[in-house]
């Protein structure tokens, strides 16, 4: 069922479950959010390229994908800017854009859920997908020399793949690509992947870090040895 909404366009792509925090200091988005504190705390975010000039007002087209966002927490600053915590809710797409006597973009939109897919299917990818973001996690922990912890994934398969998407540094192409799929077990494949690559990569880098720390603290590198 179509529902108008008030748009915030961002260059970010927002999942749902995902966390995003945003700094509200135009003043037509501090009406956006006192209006949306004020309501239902909902709004929506809407990709546009970061690259425009400084005087542009860059909307996305009818038919663009995006992703409610629910306001969990705010904090006013003295000056009137906010800080404000958002998280994903439903995906959107967006039909038309309205005429509203408000400063900010007001659209109509069609909210939208993945489709029901094979449960087997499903479990086997996520299976596949969470073993994968393990080995990348541990990849990039030893890359940077840290031993934390991966972050908890989810058991269930599409806020898996919701979640793993989100959390991967894509290009914005590739992260509205893997937003707008209606089906998990797509998104899921997808994500399997782009994994794979990624965590050799970093493997390999943290190969040859490890190696690096090595030559600096166990002795002369051979090719200098050769030299000298």
């Amino acid at each position: 069922m179509a529902r108008e909404l008030p748009i915030f366009p961002l260059p970010i792509v927002l999942f749902p479950g995902a966390p995003q925090s945003l700094h509200i200091f135009e003043p037509r988005y501090r009406r956006l959010l006192s209006d949306c504190l004020a309501a239902d705390r909902r709004f929506g975010i809407a990709y546009v390229a970061a690259e425009r000039a400084p005087s542009a007002d860059p909307a996305p087209d009818p038919g663009a994908v995006g992703c409610v966002a629910l306001i969990h927490s705010t904090r006013r600053l003295p000056d009137g800017r906010s800080n404000i915590v958002t998280v994903g809710e439903r995906r959107f797409v967006l039909l038309e854009w309205l005429d509203a006597d408000r400063p900010y973009w007001v659209a109509r939109v069609a909210e939208f859920d993945d489709e029901r897919t094979e449960p087997n299917e499903a479990a086997t990818l996520a299976a596949a997908v969470r073993q994968r973001f393990a080995r990348l996690a541990r990849a990039l922990g030893a890359l940077a020399g840290s031993d934390e912890e991966a972050i908890e994934l989810s058991e269930d398969p599409e806020r898996l793949s919701f979640q793993v998407a989100a959390a991967l540094e894509l290009q914005p192409d590739a992260q509205r690509a893997l937003q707008a799929l209606r089906s998990t077990t797509a998104r899921l494949r997808q994500l399997a992947d782009l994994l794979e690559p990624l965590a050799a990569d970093a493997r390999r880098r943290a190969a040859v870090r490890q190696r690096a720390k090595r030559n600096g603290t166990g002795g002369a590198h051979p090719r200098v040895e050769r030299t000298t």
